[in-house]
């Protein structure tokens, strides 16, 4: 098995389980048909290297919380309202949302609304559609149902970025997520932590080691501007426009107010998405996955994984970030490619990477996202694998997780089938795992999972189309879809009936009924 190292985490136990680094950025993008990582822009099957980090520290928050950071960067702070946490504002309001989409039980998006082969697609809260396509950005208005292309190339990929998710938000506003190189040992800067970017003048210091001053340098700032998110949004003339480069991270502490945590721009350079207990870590830099909460009291939420972790958006603000995690016998800390993402029937978050998964139930309030206290946000599982399947050092290549309305968890691999998980205990390494359709070939490489409202779970394959976990638990395959390569499913839970979106290297397909 190719053995990449992600997010390799060790030294003095100084920092906190949530805010360590690592080389687990991705590698140069490629463009392969055959790779079954479907995102563009992301190559899971080289070599990420190794590298060591700054320390962790199991505990929370554990040495690299410097309070709220505001005003430690020396940078400009655009006007942001950190206070506000509704951050539905922005996008264009609908008024009450209908559903206006056919109900037909299939219907070919593609062709219908002229739509063509995409990358990725997503819906708002406006149920506006949005489609990703490289460095164009779409979206199918709900109300006139004609597909609407961004004027050129906008944010990041104006710059050269190379995009590769996009998910809706509030009505009339979508964020596009970018791919980003990981950040390799300096040799202008030896022992500095490869994702700790230099950023207060003159000097700036190393996380644990008040001793080294270590000074302001333009060049490492430059290193902020690749990958992270932009959010786009239909303005009053129902024209898609670029909205911001999101760079708002807050933070609550205590019972107070949500705060601003570290500058948003520095010497004219946007500081996107960074650790929000330290802006000067910058971990979170490639986009792999995200989801949209489309019901419940965090409704318009989206949370996006990366190369690192899982950040917590709404509106224009952030909250970075939070990952299962395991350690090496050294206290090394390993966190891998975030692609599984899922929203769990109760609304809790669901978490899976290539080596770990867990759950969380996500406090309302944005700031509190990275807060590892259990009291502010439970675990049903904190960090685990699954022992019937792998060691734990060994990669599952996660690449969904999902709950079905009767309350069973199921995980879906790139390369090692799809699998029921049962709870064990919240803070146990392992939890219980059966492989389901072990003689179904098609289920070995599996590229997404959609739980619907009629308690299907529908199975997105590489190369065998479209299957279905019914209710009964019998597996079938979808003729109805008749593209082999699944991409990505996305499920609006919130209309009737239920919208399930099939995203294949065909285009797309919506069925309805389930």
């Amino acid at each position: 098995m190719n053995r990449r190292l992600l997010g390799v985490c060790v030294g003095a136990m100084v920092l906190s389980a949530w805010g360590c680094g690592g080389a687990d950025g991705p590698t140069t993008p490629v463009d392969d048909s055959d790779n079954i990582d479907p995102r563009p822009g992301i190559d899971a099957g080289t070599d990420a290297g190794t590298e060591a980090d700054a320390g962790t520290d199991p505990e929370p928050d554990g040495g690299t919380d410097p309070g709220t950071d505001a005003g430690t960067g020396g940078g400009t702070d655009a006007g942001t309202d950190a206070g506000t946490d509704a951050g539905t504002d922005g996008g264009v309001d609908p008024g009450p949302v209908t559903d206006r989409w056919p109900t037909d039980p299939v219907t070919n998006y593609s062709e219908r609304y002229g739509i063509g082969r995409v990358q990725s697609v997503g819906l708002d809260q406006g149920k506006n559609l949005w489609v990703l396509d490289g460095s164009r950005i779409g979206v199918v208005r709900a109300d006139t149902q004609q597909l609407v292309w961004v004027s050129g190339a906008v944010g990041q990929a104006a710059a050269g970025g190379n995009s590769t998710v996009i998910c809706g938000g509030a009505a009339g506003r979508a964020y596009v997520g970018y791919s980003a190189e990981d950040l390799q040992p300096d040799p202008e800067f030896p022992g500095l932590h490869t994702n700790f970017i230099v950023t207060r003048q003159p000097c700036d210091y190393q996380v644990g080691d008040e001793n080294t001053c270590y000074p302001f340098s333009p060049r490492r700032l430059q290193l902020y501007k690749a990958g992270d998110v932009d959010a786009v949004k239909l303005d009053a003339s129902g024209q898609v426009t670029f909205e911001e480069h999101i760079n708002q991270s807050v933070r609550h502490s205590g019972g107070g107010d949500a705060v601003q945590t570290g500058p948003r721009v520095v010497e004219g350079v946007s500081l996107g998405i960074r650790n929000s207990n330290d802006h000067r870590f910058d971990e979170d830099r490639s986009m792999l996955s995200c989801v949209s909460v489309m019901r419940g009291p965090n409704k318009g939420d989206v949370y996006v994984g990366s190369n690192h972790g899982v950040t917590r958006i709404r509106g224009l603000q952030y909250n970075a970030h939070r990952h299962p995690v395991w350690f090496d016998a050294r206290g090394s800390q390993y966190a891998g490619y975030t692609y599984g993402l899922g929203i769990a029937q109760d609304g809790d978050v669901l978490m899976a990477n290539d080596w770990t998964f867990g759950m969380v139930s996500p406090s309302p309030r944005l700031g509190d996202w990275d807060n590892t206290d259990t009291t502010i946000n439970p675990s049903k599982v904190k960090s685990s694998y699954l022992p019937e399947l792998n060691s734990q050092a060994e990669f599952d290549y996660w690449r969904g997780f999902q709950q079905t309305t009767d309350g069973a968890y199921y995980l879906g691999s790139k390369s090692l089938g799809l699998w029921k998980m049962e709870l064990t205990s919240a803070t146990s390494p392992t939890q219980k795992g059966t492989r389901i359709g072990a003689e179904v070939e098609a289920l070995n490489a599996i590229n997404s999972l959609a739980a619907t409202n009629d308690g299907s779970l529908f199975i997105a394959t590489n190369s065998g189309g479209l299957y279905r976990l019914t209710p009964a638990k019998t597996l079938e395959k979808v003729a109805s879809v008749r593209a082999n390569r699944v991409l990505q499913l996305v499920y609006d839970p919130s209309v009737t009936p239920g919208m399930l979106l099939v995203l294949t290297n065909d285009g797309l397909t919506v069925l309805r009924g389930h």
